[in-house]
C-alpha cells in the first residue's frame, strides 16, 4: 500500500486537480461502426450503426472552442472501430494544424502497413491496440476467426515504430487468465513496452455473458500476476484505471487510483453529446455540441463528476476507504445509481477471506 504520507499528499493533489478541472484528454467517438462483434463490448457496436459517422468539421468546430489546451492535451479517436473511417488521415492533419497531439484506440483488425504509414504521416503520436489472449482465446472473445492474425500484424507494426507512444490493452477473463504469462512473453518478444490489463464491467453487450467475469480469487490472481511483473521489471505492466484496489494500489500501478472522468477527461460522442469517458453511462451527458459551446459546457457543467459525494450510497456509504476510492471508476455507475456496479476492493476482501479460511 502507498505510505500514509503519499496517500495524504495525493488526496491534496486530487482535490487541486478537481478544482482546476483542466481538460487534458478528449475522446472523439468518431464512429460506432465495427467489423467485429466482441462478446465483452461495452458499447454494443455493430457493422451497421444507427448513427452516421460524425462529419469532421462538426468535431473540429467543437475542438476550436477550447481556447488554450493544456500542454499535455491529446485527442483520442475511438469508436466503434476508427479505422473504418477512410478520412482519419485528414482528421489527424487538421488536429496537427492546430498544434495539438492525437492518438487512436483500435482493435487492430484493419491496421496494415499502408494505413500505418499514412497515419504516422498524418501525425499520429499514440496508439492503443486491444489483444485479448493467444490465438484461440482472442478469436473467441472477438467473435471472429482470424482476428488474432490481424492483431499480431498490427502489434508488430506499432511496436516497431519509435515515434509511437504505443501500448496493448487486454481484457482478462476466465478463458485467458491462465495464459497471462504466455501473453507477457509474446508481447515482450514483439517489442511491446507497455501492457494494461482490465476486467469485465457488466455494461453493453457484456451483460449477456456473465461467465466472462472473474471470480474473487481469480481477480486476486490477476493482480498478483501484475505485481510480480512489476517487481521483475522489463515491460511496463499495470492494472487499468477501472477501479480502486486497496492494499494492491502500490503493487499494480504507478500512482494511487484517481478516476479522472469529467475532471481531466472529456468526450464528444457520436451524436454530439458531451460527456467524460465514452464508457460512462449516457445519463451523465452534460450537453451537445450541436446546441451548445463545448468549452462552456466543460467549464460550467460536469458537477456530478467533480463532486462525487452523491456516490456515498449502498456499500459506499460507510466504506472506510471512500476517501481514496470516491465511489470507484465512474463507469461503474449506471441505471438508477443506487449503488456501484463493481467494487474491486470488496472483491479483494472476499478473496482474502476465502484464502485465510
Amino acid at each position: 500500500m502507498f505510505s500514509s504520507f503519499k496517500r495524504l499528499a495525493f488526496r491534496k493533489f486530487r482535490k487541486a486537480e478537481t478544482r482546476l478541472h483542466e481538460l487534458n484528454y478528449l475522446f472523439w467517438e468518431c464512429t460506432t461502426r465495427c467489423m467485429l462483434n466482441c462478446l465483452h463490448c461495452g458499447s454494443d457496436c455493430h457493422v451497421d450503426s444507427k448513427h452516421p459517422d460524425m462529419p469532421i468539421q462538426d468535431f473540429l468546430t467543437a475542438l476550436d472552442t477550447i481556447p488554450k489546451p493544456a500542454k499535455n492535451f491529446i485527442v483520442a479517436l475511438t469508436g466503434g472501430e476508427p479505422l473504418l473511417r477512410k478520412d482519419l488521415e485528414t482528421v489527424g492533419m487538421e488536429i496537427r494544424k492546430r498544434g495539438l497531439r492525437w492518438g487512436m484506440v483500435s482493435n487492430g483488425h484493419l491496421y496494415d502497413q499502408e494505413r500505418h504509414t499514412a497515419l504516422l504521416n498524418a501525425g499520429m503520436g499514440a496508439l492503443t491496440i486491444s489483444m485479448d489472449g493467444l490465438e484461440e482465446s482472442h478469436d473467441w472473445l472477438r467473435n471472429r476467426p482470424g482476428s488474432f492474425t490481424r492483431v499480431d500484424q498490427a502489434i508488430g507494426l506499432a511496436a516497431g515504430s519509435e515515434r509511437l507512444n504505443f501500448d496493448v490493452v487486454s481484457c482478462v477473463n476466465r478463458r485467458n487468465l491462465s495464459e497471462l504469462p504466455a501473453i507477457y512473453d509474446y508481447l515482450h518478444s514483439k517489442g511491446v513496452k507497455a501492457w494494461r490489463l482490465f476486467t469485465i464491467i457488466p455494461i453493453g453487450r457484456a451483460k449477456a455473458y456473465p461467465d466472462l467475469n472473474l471470480s474473487d480469487g481469480e481477480f486476486k490472481e490477476m493482480l498478483d500476476f501484475i505485481s510480480k511483473c512489476r517487481e521483475k521489471g522489463g515491460m511496463d505492466v499495470k492494472f487499468s484505471c477501472e477501479g480502486y484496489v486497496g492494499a494492491y494500489e502500490s503493487k499494480v500501478r504507478d500512482t494511487p487510483f484517481f478516476c479522472r472522468a469529467g475532471i481531466n477527461i472529456g468526450s464528444i460522442l457520436i451524436d454530439g453529446s458531451i460527456s467524460a469517458c465514452p464508457n460512462t453511462d449516457r445519463s451523465f451527458v452534460q450537453g451537445n455540441i450541436y446546441r451548445e459551446n463545448f468549452q462552456d459546457v466543460w467549464t460550467t457543467k460536469f458537477t456530478p463528476f467533480r463532486d462525487r459525494t452523491w456516490t456515498r450510497t449502498g456499500p459506499c456509504a460507510d466504506c472506510k476507504d471512500y476517501r481514496d476510492c470516491q465511489g470507484n471508476g465512474f463507469h461503474n455507475w449506471h441505471g438508477d445509481r443506487s449503488e456501484v456496479l463493481v467494487c474491486h476492493n470488496e472483491i479483494l476482501g472476499q478473496a482474502t477471506k476465502k484464502t485465510v479460511s
